[in-house]
């Protein structure tokens, strides 16, 4: 008899405990899309970022860098991977990274008079440079900045 009852208990059991695994995973997937673990950027060119901001009606903000710039890698490594500066730009903005010395960089530095690196941009939809920082930011400073930029239009 107790031979019996164990045996019931485990296919009673058994099924239920398969369950467990991917409940788990559609709650870990669900949280990892709503958990920001970093600004994304887009890449293209400005032309295309600017239509896009057109016509969606979003602000765009710009990360102006220079590949051996020590403050930029470090807003790449620190800043842009901190969980409420990226949920914020990733609601709020259009989020555009370019190398001011490639590409249309050098263009772009001259219209935009950016010398100094990191140089952090704010752009309305419209294509109107709202407001700029230089230097490294913590993501608080970064996020202050950004709901700033956006009363300024």
């Amino acid at each position: 008899m107790k031979n019996i009852k164990i045996c019931l208990s485990s296919i009673l059991i058994i099924p239920f405990c398969s369950l467990l695994p991917a409940k788990l995973d559609a709650q870990m997937k669900e949280k990892a899309m709503t958990t920001e673990s970093e600004i994304r950027f887009t890449g293209g060119k400005w032309k295309d970022v600017m239509a896009r901001a057109k016509k969606s009606g979003q602000y765009i903000f710009v990360d102006a860098y220079t590949s051996w710039c020590a403050p930029c890698k470090l807003l790449k490594s620190k800043t842009f991977k901190e969980a409420h500066a990226a949920s914020y730009y990733n609601t709020n903005y259009i989020n555009y990274r370019i190398d001011m010395e490639k590409g249309e960089g050098p263009k772009l530095a001259e219209k935009w008079q950016v010398s100094a690196y990191p140089t952090l941009l704010f752009f309305s939809p419209e294509g109107k440079l709202l407001m700029r920082q230089v230097g490294f930011v913590t993501g608080d400073k970064l996020v202050d900045f950004g709901k700033q930029a956006k009363t300024k239009s």
